[in-house]
Order: structure tokens, then C-alpha cells, then sequence
């Protein structure tokens, strides 16, 4: 953390529970130079269409000036822009691209106000926090579950989540923590600033755009209070069997020991959730008992790009264990695949140290304790896709399959399947 942010992290330590003013004075040149370089380099360009490098080029000069419009109220939120990107093979996840002069002010203000957050945020939550990722969740989880012996697991969907986050109940919430008047009007512009699509403006009356750099923290704050500060001191004090949550961004765990209490929470679950006007997904949020038997539904859920389901250790031990979810899968052979159709042309060295790196990300991700199968896979498949397409370069097919193998794994080797994150059960 920098000065600025150990600074207010100690003020908001000290005034715990009470709205902090006077925070917008920790925002001046230097943090707006940090803020501006520590964005990404290789982002998309807003509404003006201009790159971290174009931007840079006239940000010596227009320092001074964004400084003084933010502080006197002067500066105007541009509209973002909006694009698409593929969720699964039947549905996109839109997302909102803001100006690089958006961005280093959102950046600003984020690291002004998440140092105080990061003091009220529960251990529980993980997403888009700093030094915290979705193996930290998993392993909480998995320690919950097969320690603790919570095998009741309510797995919950809300619908729309970014898209339907109330701006007059965010701004009651932010209330609580956060009543700096210059630091509120500029979060009040960034809420209300147009969408840009196809050419034309709309102005969403609640959400916040995925994709911006303010967004993930006031979708935290926002789920902070409805779900984490509900569950954890309201439900929970009343429950007598174990129970446990786990949250990444919007997508969360419930565990308990007890199926009546699980059933319990899970009635009132979808009116706390309506009182804020969000809403459950009927039909995605379920209440699973893990030691169904097999061939029964629903004995396992999904998590962050995980199935997870009862098995046992070593030992005999009933443990948590997880694969690589299917539609992930399935997307991840198939952008690969794709990308060696693309580029088959490429000379023969570097397109395999080029899926070298793709296969290397995917085991940093996927290669985890009881999942060397998924990965596995996923490399059976790689090969097989790579055999295809080589074979299609034009002319007669040039390899036969012993010929490739000793390609892939003497000459010019495929990064084989590695486990990086050794969650051992006890």
C-alpha cells in the first residue's frame, strides 16, 4: 500500500463505522501520475477512441487542468463504451470501456476510498480485492466443507447483477462510510454517464458498467452490506449447526451443517435480496445436498470455473474435491483450437512456444489439487487439435501420428500438465 492509502486505512480504522469527509485532498498529481501509469497499457480506448499511448502523449499538459475540474466539480463523465464479449456458446457479457482520462480518475478515487472498505470487508470476501485470489476462495471453501463437515451448500445466481444494482440504494450504503462531498458528486457523474452503443446514448437509470475501473469495488460495497453483513451477523447468530459463506464479486457459497437451516435461508434468502431490488435466478440457485448418492441430481455445484463434488482422500477421508467445469472446458479447447486454425502458417517452432504460453496460463489457473484429470484433458485435446490442423496447411497431410508425438514431446515439446497450486487435505 502507498503512504496515501496506509494514511486513510488508519483513519478509517479509527473512525470504524462513521462516514469519513475531507478525503478528496489525498488526490492531487502525484496519485493521478501513479494512477495513469499503473493502468493497462494494452486496454481499449473509450468513447474518444484513444490508447494509454495517445492519451499519454497529452497528459503532461492536461494534468494540471483534470486536477482542477475534479476538484471544482467542472469535469464531465464521458459516456462509456459499450461492447460485447462471449459468456458461453449462448450469451455475452457486456462491458463498459471508459475514457483513459476516466480511467485515472476512477483509479484515484478507488485508491482514496477502498483503503477504508478494506477495513470492513469480510475475511469471506475475495473478489477484486487487493492480494486475494480465486484459489484463496477455493481453499477456504474446501477447508469449510471438508473440515467442518458443511455439506449443505445453497448455490446462488443473481440475475443481472451489475445491470440492477439500485443507484439510490448504493448512495444510502455509501453514506455509511463515505460523505467526502467532491469524491460523492464525481461517483454520482460516473452512475449517471450515458452508455455509448451502435452510435447512440442511452442513460441506464441503475447498474454499474462491467469493466470500468470503479465498478468491481462498488459492486462489493454494494453486496457488503445486502449479503456479507446480513449473513454473518444476522443469520448466522441464530443458527445452532456450523455454517459458512464465501463470496467472489457476485458469485457466492453457502454451507451449513444442518439441511433444515440451509432450507431455512434458503426461503428468505431470495426476499433479502428483493428488498434491494435484486434478484435470485429461480431456476440457477439450488440447494445441494453433497453426499447425494450417485447418479442422483444435484450432488455437486459450480465455482469459480470449478465443478465441485464429495469425494475421498487418500486417507479415506470425505473431502472437497473439484474438476475443470465442463462449459469452461469446452470454451478453453475451443478458442485454442481456434487460434492454431488461425495460425497454422506460422513456422512450426513458434506457433508450439506460442501455445506453450496459452497452455502454461491455463495450469496456472486449472492445475489444482484433484483436478490433474481436467488438465490433462485439456492437453489430450490440445495435442489432437494441433495434429488436425498441421495436417491441413495445405497439400498432402505431412505428419502421421507417431511422427507427431515424438514432435510434441522430444522435439519440440508441449508444456505438459503441471499441478500449480497444492491444496493438500489433512
Amino acid at each position: 500500500m502507498s503512504t496515501v492509502e496506509l494514511q486513510i486505512a488508519e483513519r478509517a480504522r479509527k473512525f470504524k463505522g462513521e462516514a469519513l469527509h475531507n478525503l478528496h485532498h489525498f488526490i492531487d498529481a502525484n496519485l493521478l501520475q501513479e494512477s495513469y501509469e499503473q493502468l493497462n497499457r494494452e486496454s481499449a480506448g473509450g468513447v474518444d477512441g484513444k490508447t494509454w499511448q495517445q492519451y499519454g502523449l497529452e497528459y503532461p499538459e492536461r494534468l494540471e487542468s483534470l486536477l482542477s475540474e475534479f476538484k471544482s466539480g467542472r469535469y464531465r463523465a464521458p459516456a462509456v463504451r459499450r461492447v460485447y464479449i462471449p459468456k458461453d456458446k449462448h450469451s455475452q457479457r457486456p462491458l463498459g470501456i471508459a475514457t483513459m482520462e476516466d480511467k485515472v480518475l476512477q483509479a484515484s478515487v478507488r485508491k482514496v476510498i477502498e483503503p477504508i472498505y478494506e477495513e470492513d470487508f469480510k475475511l469471506f470476501s475475495y473478489g477484486f480485492r487487493p492480494g486475494r485470489s480465486q484459489h484463496q476462495a477455493i481453499s477456504y471453501m474446501f477447508k469449510e466443507v471438508s473440515l467442518h463437515r458443511m455439506h449443505y451448500i445453497i448455490d446462488a445466481d443473481i440475475k443481472n447483477y451489475f445491470g440492477s444494482i439500485n443507484h439510490g440504494v448504493l448512495r444510502e450504503l455509501l453514506d455509511k462510510r463515505v460523505k467526502d462531498g467532491v469524491i460523492r458528486r464525481m461517483m454520482d457523474k460516473w452512475l449517471k454517464a450515458g452508455v455509448m452503443e451502435s452510435g447512440n446514448i442511452s442513460y441506464p437509470e441503475e447498474g454499474t458498467p462491467q469493466g470500468s475501473v470503479i465498478s468491481p469495488l462498488l459492486s462489493n460495497i454494494y453486496l457488503h452490506y445486502v449479503l456479507d453483513v446480513w449473513f454473518s451477523e444476522q443469520i448466522q447468530p441464530l443458527l445452532k449447526g456450523k455454517s459458512f459463506i464465501v463470496r467472489w464479486a457476485d458469485d457466492f457459497v453457502l454451507g451449513f451443517e444442518d439441511k433444515s437451516e440451509a432450507e431455512r435461508v434458503m426461503r428468505v434468502l431470495p426476499k433479502r435480496f428483493a428488498k434491494y431490488e435484486l434478484t435470485l435466478h429461480p431456476e440457477k440457485t439450488r440447494l445441494i445436498d453433497l453426499n447425494s448418492k450417485r447418479g442422483g441430481s444435484g450432488r455437486s455445484f459450480e465455482f469459480l470455473g470449478f465443478t465441485h463434488y464429495m469425494g475421498k482422500s487418500r486417507k479415506g477421508h470425505k473431502v472437497l474435491k473439484r474438476k475443470t467445469s465442463s462449459k469452461r472446458l469446452t470454451r478453453a479447447i475451443m478458442n485454442i483450437s481456434k487460434f492454431i486454425k488461425l495460425n497454422r502458417h506460422v513456422k512450426l517452432r513458434n506457433l508450439i512456444a506460442a501455445i506453450n504460453i496459452k497452455l502454461r496460463g491455463h495450469y496456472s489457473y486449472y492445475g489444482i489439487t484433484f483436478n490433474f484429470r481436467g488438465i490433462n484433458n485439456f492437453y489430450e485435446m490440445v495435442k489432437h487439435s494441433l495434429f488436425k490442423w498441421l495436417n491441413r496447411r495445405g497439400g498432402k497431410p505431412a505428419w502421421i501420428w507417431d511422427k507427431f508425438i515424438q514432435l510434441v514431446e522430444q522435439w519440440c515439446p508441449l508444456v505438459r500438465p503441471y499441478i500449480a497450486h497444492s491444496f493438500v487435505p489433512s
